[in-house]
């Protein structure tokens, strides 16, 4: 039996219609049914139901967006650093394995292949990196599970949501049988506060640059794929193979949903950081090549995208029953 922590949020209720399409037994525990963000408590749920396997979707993110974070970092550290760190001992002490979603977010920018020699270039949204991208994309490369975060309290300047998140992998990694599981801009079909999609249409002025992204079906199946394939425990970048440009999005947004709109772009960095946002953003490549020698595949990130937007339900309105 799976047990689910963090099940009504974004991620974690794509995890609990995952598990009720595969028949896997799961169980989903909520926080007024017992305040598993305390050690004593969670261990005694353990002990109690004994899981084969603990999915942790729970995290503090902020609402709207990341901005909240800057202002609530009691909440954040809670939520993505001391929480999975109490969480990796009392499954430790009880011996039972358990995946922990964490975020791409650890990182910015990506590694940039000239003349032989690997570079990291921290800040894709330069006119002479953008040049490049459009000339030739193989000389960019996603970071992979090996490389250390760029984008923490260890290598500032970074968000406190992203900071918290790093640390909270340097918690719980060794400990235990634990998979972190990096989730990046996640998106579907379904219109929502949380769809990466949902908000470029909401923007006043979009951001340009440059991601990997992750589907969120896909991401939550590739996840428990893992599990069923008793992959080797560690870190896995779960994202969709590939990268786009926000750009590329607003193109296929265009093209598909044919909204009529004329979307507009912030200048720079400087006018986006001076207007819109008040901490710096996280805009990064990962490599996915460890999740494919698990045995793992994620269909191409155009695939999904152009997939999401040509199923499309706006807020409100039922979704389409199955064929």
């Amino acid at each position: 039996m799976i047990l689910l922590l963090g099940a009504t949020g974004y991620i974690g209720q794509a995890f609990k219609k995952e598990l009720e399409a595969r028949g896997w037994k799961h169980r989903a525990i909520s926080r007024t049914e017992a305040d598993y963000s305390r050690f004593t408590p969670l261990m005694e749920l353990l002990r109690s139901v004994r899981p084969s396997f603990v999915v942790n979707a729970a995290g503090f993110t902020g609402k709207p967006n990341v901005d909240a974070c800057e202002q609530q970092k009691t909440e954040t550290l809670q939520g993505n650093t001391l929480f999975p760190q109490t969480l990796s001992h009392a499954c430790a002490a009880t011996n039972t394995p358990w995946g922990h979603v964490s975020s791409g977010c650890v990182y910015s920018g990506a590694k940039v292949r000239e003349n032989g020699a690997a570079r990291i270039e921290r800040d894709l949204a330069q006119p002479a990196l953008m040049a490049l991208l459009a000339r030739d994309r193989s000389k960019f490369e996603g970071f992979t599970e090996s490389d250390a975060p760029n984008f923490s309290f260890r290598q500032p300047p970074c968000s406190f949501y992203s900071g918290s998140k790093a640390l909270g992998e340097e918690a719980i990694a060794g400990v235990g049988q634990s998979f972190i599981w990096r989730l990046r801009i996640p998106f579907d079909e379904l219109d929502n506060g949380r769809n990466y999609l949902s908000k470029i249409q909401r923007y006043a002025k979009v951001y340009n640059n440059v991601n990997s992204l992750s589907h969120r079906g896909d991401f939550v199946r590739a996840c428990l794929d893992l599990w069923e394939r008793r992959a080797p425990f560690g870190t896995y970048n779960v994202t969709n193979p590939g990268f786009v440009t926000t750009r590329q999005v607003v193109e296929r947004l265009e093209k598909i949903l044919r909204t009529g709109r004329a979307f507009e772009y912030w200048a720079d960095d400087a006018e986006f950081y001076r207007v819109a946002a008040q901490t710096p953003r996280s805009n990064c490549i990962l490599d996915t090549r460890k999740l494919l020698e698990a045995g793992v595949k994620m269909r191409p990130v155009e695939e999904a995208l152009d997939e999401a937007l040509k199923r499309w339900v706006p807020e409100g309105k039922a979704r389409p029953a199955a064929a």
